[in-house]
């Protein structure tokens, strides 16, 4: 349910619904603007519609709804969210993010290596795997805590924030202490106790969807993070299983158009993983950013051909600067910008 305030309504006026909604066993989750105030509402649904809140001081409207997700509505909050990552990173709202870096941390140099390469091109955020989830149990697992060292000394270096996988909720602290965002991976989409342990924290979330999720299924665990009270939600198209297999996956571009229409969170595209195959990741990364993504995932490697994980999907980095200098023009052209304040 979403309980609309009129224009202006006072403090006491919310704070009355707020605890009438509280006596009755609900959540109640506030979106407010200069103006209007929405109040998300979570409980027994049998229990919360009797309540006679159409008639309470301050209340415009309540809306009964049927969806499974509401706090990741455009109902419950209409305006776009901005995610500030760091002193500079912004996604969001009309800025574009682009977190480029290698699928697995393999060694410091490595790491600065590309750390430098994709700043200087106009990444805004470094991203890296410390810990792998692999298909296949004996191939490279990833360095864990000694990754995370590395990723975060050679993101430092370059004034990046870290953005990388959070595999296990056991780990969750640790990355944390390491990472400025914690990203939920596709195999992990629908991990509930993961979701709620990082709806409790206070550092943004990534969310992928799942290889085989419908729009309402990511939107439906999106709803895990931010009932535990986590507002910095950034959800992320990277490709869904089909029948077809010269690519790893398939991009679903009409999810990210979707998607905006649907909820106040920014979309993401991560055209590496979709495709799987390097020579398609620039190309689709247009497409990804002219569907109105408000950001993208690229995989760069230094050496792909060593690389120890996705190195067919990764691009050298003078290619990803190649790809920035032809996507930042679509950027400006859609009225949006590159996320980063100086």
């Amino acid at each position: 349910m979403l309980v609309i305030m009129r224009d202006h309504a006072s403090r006491s006026e919310i704070d009355h619904v707020v605890e009438m909604l509280e006596e009755a066993g609900a959540q109640a989750h506030l979106s407010g603007g200069e103006v209007k105030t929405i109040i998300g509402v979570i409980g027994d649904r049998e229990v919360v519609y009797a309540l006679e809140l159409q008639g309470l001081p301050g209340v415009e409207e309540v809306i009964r709804v049927l969806k499974p997700y509401k706090l990741v509505s455009r109902e419950f909050q209409p305006d776009d969210t901005v995610v500030r990552i760091g002193p500079h990173s912004v996604i969001g709202g009309g800025a574009v993010a682009v977190m480029a870096g290698p699928c697995s941390v393999e060694s410091s140099e490595q790491m600065n290596e590309v750390a430098r390469a994709c700043r200087a091109a106009g990444a805004t955020m470094l991203r890296g795997g410390a810990y792998k989830p692999r298909t296949s149990p004996y191939a490279f697992q990833g360095l864990g805590v000694e990754g995370l060292k590395m990723m975060r000394e050679a993101a430092d270096s370059v004034e990046l924030p870290v953005v990388t996988e959070v595999l296990d909720v056991r780990d969750a602290d640790t990355v944390a202490e390491w990472a400025d965002v914690l990203q939920v991976g596709a195999r992990n989409m629908q991990n509930f106790m993961m979701l709620d342990e990082l709806g409790k924290m206070g550092k943004p979330v990534l969310l992928k969807r799942g290889l085989s999720a419908t729009i309402e299924e990511v939107l439906s665990a999106a709803e895990y993070v931010l009932k535990g009270g986590n507002r910095d939600l950034i959800l992320c198209e990277r490709g869904i299983r089909t029948f077809e297999t010269y690519t790893r996956n398939t991009l679903d571009l009409s999810a990210i158009a979707a998607l905006h229409g649907l909820t106040h969170l920014p979309v993401i595209a991560d055209p590496s993983h979709a495709t799987g195959r390097r020579d398609l990741v620039a190309v689709m990364a247009r497409a990804a950013i002219a569907s109105g993504a408000d950001g993208l995932m690229i995989e760069v490697h230094p050496d792909p051909e060593r690389a120890k994980c996705d190195g067919p999907q990764s691009l050298l980095p003078e290619a990803f600067a190649a790809m920035m200098a032809d996507i930042t023009p679509l950027i400006e052209m859609q009225g949006s910008h590159l996320g980063w304040e100086e």
